[in-house]
């Protein structure tokens, strides 16, 4: 066995990748595992590996599907761990329409995996990746992990709310210290193509028409993945205290929920034209219909992270586009 570690599952994917190169750069031993599947390009999964190699720190990859049971043990096996940080899923509100049996596979076959694993390895601390569609049709804002989440609008929404479920099960009955982190929209270098930040990037410099839902009367708490790997980082650090006493989220197993976000809910308007101004050119708009599955806002509450752990996200999208639509041009050499 090597030395203890931190498992970082979906290693290739967009957190996954900045939750890594920010552990191999603080000098941890790192495992990560990803199955590289093709929801999106997966050039763009090894062009992220091949950056984390380029550290030259203590990390391993394994390509492996970790809702594969003994695919999972096999390629553990030899590495001793005592936290996780469980950010593999199948991604995406729309997907699920068109492929549900992919999300129950990979989103409660796969966490119940992982859990198994923290069970059997006695893990230290487990943080895994929710996400703020659990939050469905809340006409509340912002939203709390206080609220009522049983009303998911997409099959998506209904597995990361019932990982929270499994979760708690297993809190209760192995007292697994565990960490639910309800994700509001993440961009950033290194993002996902199927996600808004991207696609309307990409479209503006290539002169293509963007598609504005719900015909703009949207709101989205956008976050800045370096604020959402601070926040990460320091719920890493603090796992949820076996004490009977009640969590974030309601629990009185170790097991806590929080939101993560910007704690600014923006404009869809605002937001596209941030992009327009940091590409140098405007936008054609075709004004569309809300899509199935889609919210018209979404808005975290992030009075719990910031009184448990100090957190407070620091970048505007006024910041924050500008330097992905700067790392995008890099990317793609324009």
């Amino acid at each position: 066995m090597t030395q203890s570690a931190t498992l970082v599952t979906g290693a290739a994917g967009f957190i996954g990748y900045h939750v890594c190169r920010r552990l191999i750069l603080a000098g941890e031993t790192v495992v990560g595992i990803d199955n590289l599947n093709d929801y999106y390009d997966p050039q763009l999964k090894l062009d992220r590996l091949a950056e984390l190699q380029k550290l030259n720190g203590d990390f391993t990859f394994h390509k492996c599907d970790f809702a594969d049971h003994e695919a999972l043990d096999t390629a553990l096996f030899e590495h001793g761990f005592d936290r996780i940080i469980h950010l593999g899923a199948q991604a995406g509100v729309r997907y699920s329409i068109e492929n549900p049996r992919v999300y129950v596979q990979s989103n409660l076959v796969g966490h119940l995996n992982i859990l198994e694993l923290a069970r059997h390895r006695q893990i230290n601390h487990m943080v895994y990746a929710s996400s703020s569609s659990v939050y469905g049709q809340n006409a509340k804002i912002p939203f709390s992990v206080a609220d009522r989440v049983d009303r998911p609008v997409s099959l998506y929404a209904a597995t990361k709310k019932s990982d929270e479920l499994i979760s708690e099960s297993y809190a209760h009955l192995y007292r697994i210290p565990l960490t639910g982190l309800r994700f509001f929209t993440v961009y950033g270098p290194w993002g996902r193509p199927d996600m808004a930040p991207w696609l309307f990037t990409e479209a503006i410099l290539n002169g293509d028409p963007i598609k504005v839902f719900n015909h703009g009367k949207m709101r989205r708490d956008f976050t800045y993945i370096d604020d959402i790997v601070d926040g990460l980082m320091a719920v890493l650090a603090s796992p949820p205290a076996d004490n009977g006493q009640i969590k974030a989220g309601g629990s009185e197993s170790p097991h806590a929920l929080y939101n993560i976000g910007n704690n600014q809910s923006e404009e869809l308007g605002h937001f596209i034209a941030t992009i327009e101004a940091a590409c140098g050119r405007k936008a054609e708009k075709i004004m569309m219909d809300m899509q199935p599955g889609d919210v018209p806002a979404t808005y975290a509450d992030i009075d719990d992270i910031n009184r448990d752990m100090g957190y407070r996200p620091a970048t505007s999208i006024d910041s924050g586009i500008p330097a992905f639509v700067n790392w995008y041009r890099g990317y793609k050499g324009l």
